[in-house]
């Protein structure tokens, strides 16, 4: 966990799928300026070690707690979330609503979003769920929850062009983490997992489930669509986008949505964006009022 900047509330990323802290460096440099910041690699990514399996929303935040804890950083905090880790902080905040004073979802996974299987295969997050039950979260490692025994050691792949924008030892860092045999072990898990999140939010209405705390959802202008890419039509695709991430604003009743000119990646390809909406969170905890964009 790499914590920056001084004041509160403190700022707590969570990452998305194959992301990692050293991402957001351009996003922490702007909001330590004003507030604590902290990023943080979960456990399979980057230099954290595995965790106890399985990678449920609950056992992420039960360890995101304790490292803040034993770090001695103290909430509530606003958290931010991108991709797939909105939906993990979603759960932090339901799990543990005195902890979190606000929140920025940056182009977040949602309930009912339409993504890809291969083969121009699609499925909407939360239909494919088994009905697991999802087990309560633990600290301890045993041998039943260990990562598995043979891991699959990706090739390292050339850096993509978007990370060009992040500082030589950082673009070095994405490149190891990313050939880490952990890393695939850790998401697969989570994969299996969070659909059983989405299957009981898909069913269960989501408005004002985190109450009034100030919010604000991060999503991107266009979704890039094209017809023939998928097995639906790439207007029906952009539609469920559309409306399933305005539906995020409405998990708080003081909750807003920004449109950004930027693709998927906004910490990288828009972070004066980001930083903005940070510090537009951070202000309206400080000052109990709302967001004013």
């Amino acid at each position: 966990m790499n914590c920056t900047g001084k004041g509160n509330p403190t700022v707590v990323v969570e990452n998305g799928l194959g992301d990692f802290s050293f991402d957001w460096t351009l996003v922490q440099s702007r909001t330590s300026i004003f507030t604590r910041i902290c990023s943080y690699d979960r456990a399979g990514y980057a230099w954290s070690e595995p965790g106890p399996k399985p990678r449920t929303f609950a056992q992420i935040n039960l360890e995101l707690r304790d490292a803040l804890a034993k770090l001695g950083e103290r909430g509530p905090f606003v958290l931010v979330g991108h991709s797939f880790g909105g939906s993990v902080v979603r759960n932090f905040a339901l799990t543990y609503p005195h902890e979190v004073a606000g929140m920025v979802l940056v182009d977040a996974a949602f309930e009912g979003q339409r993504v890809g299987i291969g083969e121009k295969r699609t499925i909407r997050l939360g239909e494919g769920a088994k009905g697991m039950s999802i087990p309560p979260p633990h600290e301890a490692m045993t041998e039943s929850n260990k990562p598995s025994a043979q891991l699959y050691k990706p090739p390292a792949q050339p850096l993509d062009p978007m990370y060009s924008v992040l500082p030589p030892n950082a673009q070095k860092w994405q490149v190891w983490a990313q050939s880490r045999p952990e890393l695939e072990d850790a998401e697969n898990s989570q994969r299996e997992w969070s659909g059983e999140y989405f299957a009981k939010w898909l069913v269960t209405q989501q408005a004002g489930t985190l109450g009034a705390i100030p919010l604000i959802v991060l999503t991107r202008a266009e979704g890039g669509y094209r017809d023939g890419d998928a097995d639906v039509p790439a207007a029906q695709m952009e539609k469920e986008r559309q409306e399933g991430q305005a539906k995020l604003a409405l998990l708080s009743t003081n909750g807003k949505q920004v449109i950004v000119q930027s693709g998927h990646n906004m910490e990288l390809q828009a972070p004066d964006d980001v930083a903005a909406a940070i510090r537009e969170v951070v202000d309206a905890v400080r000052h109990r009022s709302k967001p004013s964009r």
